[in-house]
């Protein structure tokens, strides 16, 4: 080959395949990224087989998850360091767990939010957690305005503590909290008494829309304050169900133009329960159609 041409077809391929990498770098910059999974969702297969339903999750291709069963210093009735060296050995990582308020358990001794809270964030940062999430209010818990005055103040107080070891606290909402109590949306009460540098809010955006709120006023009026999200869709049905994710209603593109200005570090799938009666088929699903979507 003449010198001349071979320069010039090694060029033209060289240009082609930065072209080629430039495109599968845009396209890598325009994914959602890793994400990971609420464990909730896997519930009763982390009963049977806390190891197996694991490994299953990181061959599916989720890197995260986010704890549903931590109680007293135990994680899924593991010891914490043991809990930890599972995690590490399927390349997983945990960034979130849930509590509860513990206003309902009384002086049981069950750590909470109300009953040895620094040994929960000592757990969670031990853990490698960057986010320790109240992730429900029980019925009795949620009558009033003046129960959700106690639990922005139990809020702030948490989210001091948890700042010390240098983790994010925050709520998970579902539909309850949109409903109006004389007039008071407790949503909106949570927002405006709880400290901006000690809670956060985890949106569910399912339980947003069966809500009836608008996410996007949320992230508007309260830009920063949602860094954990809850990524689960609703079917087209009168009873609005949990579906796969890119199965159901909620449009995701138009979701993730909102991430910047929602504050939103990292998210967790979740789906509560499953018309298939197959979990690890569902969240599989939802997997995939997250890895595929381009945003």
């Amino acid at each position: 080959m003449k010198r001349r041409p071979f320069l010039k077809n090694t060029a033209a391929l060289s240009i082609g395949t930065l072209l080629s990498l430039r495109c599968k770098a845009d396209k890598m910059s325009n994914s959602v990224g890793n994400f990971g999974l609420q464990l909730w969702s896997v519930r009763d297969a982390m009963k049977e087989d806390v190891k197996g339903t694991l490994a299953t999750l990181a061959k599916i291709g989720y890197t995260d998850v986010e704890c549903a069963g931590y109680n007293n210093g135990r994680f899924y009735d593991m010891p914490r360091a043991d809990y930890k060296a599972m995690l590490s050995d399927l390349g997983l990582t945990q960034q979130s767990g849930h509590t509860n308020t513990g206003f309902s358990s009384g002086a049981d001794g069950t750590h909470h939010m109300n009953n040895q809270w620094e040994a929960v964030c000592e757990d969670a940062a031990e853990m490698g957690q960057k986010s320790i999430i109240c992730g429900w209010f029980a019925p009795d818990e949620r009558k009033t305005v003046d129960d959700y005055k106690r639990h922005a103040d139990l809020f702030n107080r948490c989210g001091e503590k948890a700042k010390e070891y240098g983790l994010i606290f925050g709520h998970h909402n579902h539909d309850f909290e949109f409903e109006a109590i004389d007039g008071v949306v407790p949503y909106d009460l949570l927002l405006k008494k709880t400290e901006k540098d000690l809670v956060q809010f985890q949106l569910d955006l399912y339980w947003i829309r069966k809500g009836g709120a608008n996410y996007k006023e949320y992230f508007k009026n309260h830009a920063g304050r949602f860094p954990v999200w809850h990524v689960k869709d609703m079917d087209d049905s009168p009873e609005k169900f949990f579906a796969e994710v890119g199965s159901g209603v909620i449009d995701w593109q138009e979701v993730f133009k909102h991430k910047e200005q929602s504050g939103m570090k990292y998210f967790y799938v979740e789906q509560d329960a499953f018309k298939s009666g197959d979990p690890i088929g569902s969240v599989t699903k939802s997997h995939d159609y997250l890895k595929a979507l381009e945003v």
